[in-house]
């Protein structure tokens, strides 16, 4: 998979689908030649060309030569430095005793490393055997001191996927400071270029946003601690022409939680500069001689047949090399949380109503969410106080989670380990513990502080609170929650020039607790949330599987977050929940079925009371969680395709499909969220279905009925429909009065499908209505 020719100095990574070559020109500079679709040979023919270019600084060799007709600010890079003649943004700057920064590292050596490396005490891609990868470890060095930075790239034998990060090393006799340190630099020729990021905020994260390179830079960053909801660390670099299933598309994603920075950026000659790594601003990390700094990974993805093709190739490499093996093939439980149903105002006796109903109507998983420790009546104390609260729970978390157990269901508890609040045990004891700054005052977050996680001491005092907790009560299910930026950034445990470190060293602890209680209970499932959807990146996906996709939880608003969000993990990461009507974060009234129908793609559950609902509410409910369980290895496991975009035209129309991988059956999504006057048909065109395979194609969810419940157990769709009742805690029935009436049921082949399609129709009459189509192969 890689290769070196020692004659022209070039290194080949490639597999089946794609090919990465560099190049060590005659002064030692690591030059990019190309990354694309699989060159089955490089013929060494794409060498920059020896160019002049006026107001550009010479180069000066080793010998102190110059060289009029070359220039570090014209060519490509594979890890460009600072301060020495290229004037695009640098990948390293270091800055020495005496205050200066001039950063110039050469090509010494090569080695290739079978399997995929690993990163100390950080998250990074695996492999199960060594031959499912090889890695390439390139050492650059400075000419003049003994600095040195090795490069590494891992290529994966049955993915489009380069991975990515660089290890900075001091062997001189004296400290040096790094002041910015990217995970990897990417520089590109000439070409038309569109850039696709994922920006947002509280509640509506990942919003897709596309516009056209221009000459300068663009950052898309964090500076809050974490990855945040405002912006994720992900951008791709695609073809003006590039859609859904066709076009050029070049993904990148961070493996990393806290502060950020991508960009983009195009020179004067309109050559494009990729970048992405840890948050530079406020950032130095000082480098005592022989040690060592060590980047986030960056992975790298490369596709040819568009959007789809970019994020099905992220999908299946992070089921098969990040999110932990455990979980790749496991189902999933469908869950019920109570927070939405009871916030606060819980009681035990209340809690084991809502279990009863939620056994009854066939839900697996029990979470009891904010407010079961220390004396946690509101979000004003008691985080730190890992200890049951025996007033609301008279028989301790032990009676409750034995009275879940014994209905046959998992039993689940949020926690927030990296925060404390001033009225608290632990902050009347250690208010040490807290990050902030000496003189200054600390800043509230949802009346909370934030810990200090660069300690260990800290990390300990929580592992073991934790420990205590997961013990005593047998949990199935663990809720990492994160509901507040950093801010006032010091740790008295660090001497004042470390102090720039400290955003990051927070990460590398928490990273720290979660791979010690992650290892210590591999079997407990493990979701992350921080607000939401405030820390949905590649980082938490290496230890924890799924990830709460948005406290927002809107049938219609979660079309565009779980559009955008799809772009680069598979939809079995993203928690996605049923919630009451009014929704509590738009007050918007939808059809319990529309809500199913949306959650059904993610890691699905319930965030209500069940015990508020109507008999038929809660019939309809175990039909639906009946529906999920039939289906659940296809919508746990199947290949995404995105149809039709809520970010394009008026956004009226959404559509998406899951595909089992033989191609023999698709589950077919289609929201329209308004119903219009004398609106145009719409054909649906589907994708992933073999071309010459006759398909039978079945709505199974429409405006007001389910067709079919298609149970596998019973041989397919029955034919008792069951009429749909309005939606949850709902008292008008002016939404839903519908009953089943023309639902389609037809028979093409996958390549009619996918080139002609089918009119959806009939045209619903009534806002929000999601419909369920069901496609199977019959010969």
């Amino acid at each position: 998979m890689i290769h070196y020719n020692d004659k022209n100095k070039t290194f080949h990574l490639q597999n089946d689908q794609i090919s990465y070559v560099m190049k060590v020109d005659e002064y030692g500079v690591l030059s990019h030649c190309y990354f694309g679709s699989r060159l089955p040979r490089y013929s060494n023919y794409l060498s920059y060309p020896v160019i002049h270019r006026d107001f550009e600084v010479d180069f000066v060799d080793q010998n102190q030569k110059t060289k009029r007709d070359w220039s570090l600010g014209n060519i490509l890079q594979e890890f460009p430095g600072y301060n020495h003649g290229d004037y695009r943004h640098p990948a390293l700057i270091l800055r020495q005793m005496d205050g200066s920064s001039v950063t110039d590292f050469r090509y010494q050596s090569y080695e290739i490393i079978k399997g995929a490396s690993s990163i100390e005490g950080l998250p990074h891609a695996y492999v199960d055997s060594s031959e499912l990868a090889e890695t390439l470890k390139v050492r650059l060095g400075d000419p003049i001191h003994s600095w040195f930075v090795d490069l590494y790239y891992t290529v994966f034998r049955n993915h489009p996927i380069i991975t990515r990060w660089a290890v900075f090393r001091n062997e001189s006799a004296e400290p040096v400071t790094i002041e910015r340190m990217a995970s990897f630099s990417l520089d590109l020729s000439p070409r038309p270029s569109e850039i696709i990021q994922l920006n947002g905020a509280w509640g509506r994260e990942r919003m897709l946003e596309r516009e056209a390179v221009h000459r300068g830079r663009k950052v898309y960053d964090s500076k809050r601690g974490t990855s945040s909801h405002q912006q994720t660390p992900f951008m791709a670099l695609v073809s003006p022409n590039t859609t859904e299933n066709q076009g050029v598309a070049l993904g990148v994603q961070l493996v990393y939680s806290g502060s950020h920075e991508l960009s983009v950026e195009q020179d004067p000659y309109q050559q494009i500069r990729l970048q992405a790594g840890i948050q530079s601003t406020g950032f130095h990390w000082k480098v005592e001689p022989d040690q060592e700094f060590a980047t986030p990974q960056v992975v790298l993805a490369y596709s040819e047949d568009g959007l789809n093709g970019m994020s099905q190739a992220f999908h299946h490499f992070l089921k098969n090399h990040l999110i932990p093996a455990r979980f790749r093939d496991k189902e999933r439980p469908v869950l019920i949380n109570n927070w939405e149903g009871t916030y606060f105002a819980f009681t035990e006796e209340r809690l084991h109503a809502m279990v009863d109903s939620a056994s009854d109507l066939g839900v697996e998983l029990f979470v009891l969410d904010d407010g079961w420790f220390g004396k946690r009546d509101w979000d004003d104390s008691s985080l730190g106080d890992w200890f049951e609260y025996k007033t609301k729970l008279p028989h301790g978390l032990k009676g409750l989670a034995d009275y879940v157990h014994s209905k046959g269901m998992q039993f689940g508890l949020w926690f927030e380990p990296e925060m404390i609040s001033e009225d608290s045990e632990l902050y009347r004891q250690h208010p040490d513990f807290a990050l902030h700054t000496p003189g200054r005052a600390k800043s509230y977050g949802r009346n909370q502080y934030v810990l200090d996680m660069s300690r260990s001491d800290v990390q300990d005092h929580i592992y073991h609170q934790m420990v205590a907790v997961i013990e005593h009560t047998g949990l199935n299910y663990i809720k990492w929650d994160m509901n507040r930026h950093l801010s006032e950034v010091y740790s008295s445990a660090f001497p004042y020039d470390q102090q720039g470190e400290i955003a990051h060293r927070y990460m590398l602890g928490v990273y720290a607790l979660m791979s010690r209680i992650t290892s210590r209970y591999p079997e407990i499932l493990f979701e992350s949330c921080s607000g939401g959807g405030g820390r949905f990146d590649l980082g938490i996906l290496a230890y924890m599987p799924q990830v709460w996709t948005s406290d927002n939880s809107d049938a219609v608003a979660r079309l565009k977050i779980q559009y955008g969000t799809s772009l680069m993990v598979p939809t079995n990461a993203m928690g996605a929940h049923v919630s009451a009507v009014p929704n509590h974060q738009t007050g918007r009234k939808t059809p319990l079925a529309s809500r199913a129908a949306v959650a059904f793609y993610g890691a699905f559950g319930y965030e209500l009371d069940f015990t508020k609902l109507t008999k038929s509410e809660q019939s309809e409910i175990k039909d639906q969680v009946a529906f999920y369980k039939n289906h659940r290895t296809l919508f746990q496991q199947g290949t995404f395709h995105r149809l039709l975009s809520p970010f394009e035209d008026d956004g009226n129309l959404t559509a998406w499909s899951l595909t089992n991988d033989s191609q023999t059956e698709s589950m077919v999504m289609v929201f329209q969220v308004l119903r219009k006057a004398s609106q145009p048909l719409q054909v649906l065109k589907l994708e992933g279905l073999k071309s010459e395979c006759q398909y039978r194609v079945t709505q199974v969810l429409g405006e007001g009925a389910w067709g079919a419940t298609l149970s596998k157990e019973e041989g397919g769709p029955e034919a008792e429909a069951m009429s749909l009742t309005d939606s949850a805690c709902d008292d008008s029935n002016s939404n839903n009065s519908g009953v089943e009436s023309g639902f389609q049921s037809f028979e093409a082949s996958g390549a009619e499908l996918m080139k002609a399609g089918f009119y959806l129709y009939p045209q619903v009459t009534k806002d929000f209505v999601g419909r369920l189509f069901y496609v199977e192969a019959i010969k």
